[in-house]
């Protein structure tokens, strides 16, 4: 490699493909990342559904978008090499648990005026997820490491102190996100194959409660007219874009890249419910960001020494 770079000139056409391959790696993987961003304003915009049935619904329009890329991609042979493989089913199954759950509790945040607190989360996420390799995967940990987990650490201690609870939403997001990317890399799967057969195996569980809903006459699809129901079935397309851009870019840009990216979505969260949702931001707050971002400086620092020089 290194006598290839010396001896390829700077303007070469292999050059050319190679940066508009990051490029476009770029392009795709900030626009992913800027949709989750936004994703508060979509479920702000169905009103006052509970977060139950927007989580079921997000999971059969999300199975039907998935349905419709992979149809146009011709990808169903790869889904059906993961079906026939048990432990890989069993695997997307432990995910989608998880991914259910995030999702739910993400709902109820954005719903309940708490967006603040699920960004929090999402920032969190880096620093589980070196916590959860230490304690599942042996993995050893930098000082610059030990020092991010720390704290972030103290972040969770400050709401705890000054609220007098633990800070369920924060937590919750951030363990069954990291739990989710840890478990769902054993899984030899692409990230759109993977989301497929996740909402396909949760499917039963999503159309029962819309249809216990509707049973019950409390079910939004359908009564609120027609254009009610078509944002109802975006949730497909707010939920399958993003990581399909998402993909596309980590198949082209660096890891430690598509890792520093990975805060755009948390800051649009934070900026719509400060500037746009009119949540609070007290001295308390500031003052778990101020340890959270600290820990992501650290973080960031390891990512640059580790993986890039």
């Amino acid at each position: 490699m290194e006598c290839l770079a010396l001896t390829t000139p700077p303007d070469t056409p292999a050059r050319r493909r190679f940066t508009s391959e990051e490029t476009a790696g770029l392009a795709f993987g900030v626009s992913g990342f800027l949709i989750w961003g936004l994703t508060p304003l979509y479920f702000k915009a169905l009103g006052a559904l509970p977060a139950t049935e927007i989580t079921a619904h997000r999971f059969v329009w999300s199975l039907v978008f998935m349905v419709i890329v992979m149809t146009a991609g011709r990808q169903w042979p790869a889904v059906a090499r993961a079906v026939c493989d048990r432990r890989v089913v069993a695997i997307l199954f432990a995910t989608a648990l998880l991914i259910g759950v995030n999702w739910w509790v993400f709902i109820h945040a954005v719903l309940t005026d708490r967006i603040v607190a699920a960004s929090i989360g999402y920032f969190m996420n880096p620093m589980v997820s070196v916590l959860l390799g230490f304690v599942i995967l042996r993995e050893r940990l930098s000082p610059l490491q030990w020092g991010a987990v720390a704290l972030a650490a103290c972040g969770v201690l400050t709401q705890v102190v000054a609220y007098g609870s633990v800070p369920w939403i924060t937590l919750v997001l951030a363990f069954t996100f990291a739990t989710y990317g840890l478990i769902r890399k054993t899984a030899p799967v692409s990230a759109s194959s993977g989301l497929l057969i996740e909402t396909a195996l949760l499917l039963p569980v999503a159309l029962g409660v819309l249809v216990w809903m509707e049973i019950a006459g409390t079910g939004a699809f359908g009564s609120r007219g027609p254009g009610f129901a078509a944002l109802l079935a975006f949730a497909g397309i707010a939920t399958g874009l993003p990581l399909l851009l998402y993909s596309a870019g980590a198949r082209r840009i660096k890891l430690a890249t598509i890792g520093l990216l990975q805060y755009i979505a948390p800051s649009g969260n934070l900026l719509l419910a400060v500037s746009v949702f009119g949540e609070p931001f007290t001295r308390i707050e500031a003052l778990t960001f101020a340890f959270i971002w600290s820990a992501l400086v650290l973080y960031t620092l390891e990512i640059w020494r580790t993986r890039i020089v």
